[in-house]
């Protein structure tokens, strides 16, 4: 995946967002990360621009990104959450390290709700 050149169709780039998916769960920021990539699937987006390519070498670098740590359930846990008018996060730490982490985008009609 490291050696992988700029692709040149939409099959390829769903196959490498297809690879890359699989680790969505792993990767901080994952969503954010890949968005200018999935935009190019769009009808007649297929246009490489420099948030594009910048998202594409990004992804190829994921393999350098933490490794979640294996939760030990006789030690005390730390939630960090953090919330936006847009999106809602939560990090699972123990003895800081990330043991697991979410993050999701609000649909409008939950940006009208309280963050409580």
């Amino acid at each position: 995946m490291v050696k992988w050149s700029l692709l040149k169709t939409t099959k390829e780039l769903r196959g490498f967002l297809c690879l890359t998916g699989y680790y969505r769960w792993f990767v901080a920021n994952y969503g954010k990360v890949v968005a200018p990539l999935t935009a190019l699937l769009w009808k007649g987006a297929f246009t490489w621009m420099d948030k594009a390519r910048e998202a594409f070498e990004a992804m190829k670098a994921m393999i350098s990104t933490l490794v979640l740590a294996l939760a030990d359930f006789t030690k005390l846990f730390t939630i960090e959450c953090d919330t936006s008018g847009v999106s809602i996060g939560a990090v699972l730490m123990q003895e800081g390290r990330i043991v697991a982490y979410m993050s999701k985008a609000l649909s409008e009609r939950s940006q009208l709700l309280s963050t409580y």
